[in-house]
């Protein structure tokens, strides 16, 4: 699928590679990158998804604040930041990647709240798992919180599988030092893979 296929359906269609039957509820959202003009619009989309950790407990991660213009403008620059849009063309979800230890690192995926349970996180995961097989590439990695509903045991779903620090790259070895110093391993972490 390419980075601007749409994805009208019809409630039945299937999409993705797992066969995953979206449960959108809009008829004309589809996928394509993210553009300049909205990067301040991915912000807010994070602020509210992240508001969803305050009910687990940890309203620190809530109130972290997005990545910076610039940063995002990286992701957008080098065609590694993904949109779906609602039927306004406006981002309902985005995922951002980085190229680490050769594989595409999941570096943020986040659905607005109203747009949540819709799959649109799983879609945005299967499109960009589509790309990296086109390119070669052999697995996506991520980190992301162990016992959080929708972090660990939602990737696990999505096929991702938790991988020991032994196997761990340079890049995310880096990675989890990064986290670390932020003090996000307050909560338990792991590092994850889904080989493609």
């Amino acid at each position: 699928m390419s980075v601007s296929a749409k994805l009208i359906f019809a409630g039945q269609a299937v999409i993705g590679m797992r066969g995953v039957r979206p449960r959108w509820e809009h008829f004309d959202m589809h996928i394509r990158e993210a553009r300049r003009v909205e990067l301040p619009l991915l912000r807010d989309l994070e602020r509210a998804a992240g508001e969803l950790f305050r009910d687990v407990g940890m309203a620190e991660i809530a109130e972290d604040e997005p990545l910076s213009l610039d940063e995002l403008l990286r992701y957008q620059h080098c065609g590694r930041a993904w949109v779906i849009a609602d039927p306004n063309d406006l981002p309902a979800a985005y995922l951002i990647a980085d190229l680490v230890d050769g594989n595409l690192h999941i570096e943020q995926v986040s659905v607005h709240p109203r747009h949540a349970r819709q799959g649109l996180g799983r879609t945005l995961l299967d499109h960009v798992a589509q790309d990296a097989i086109a390119a070669g590439v052999p697995a996506l990695t991520l980190t992301t919180f162990a016992t959080v509903p929708w972090n660990a045991p939602y990737y696990e779903r999505c096929g991702f599988r938790v991988i020991g620090d032994d196997a761990l790259g340079l890049g995310l070895r880096t990675i989890r030092h990064h986290e670390a110093s932020r003090g996000l391993d307050r909560w338990p972490r792991v590092c994850m893979r889904r080989d493609l």
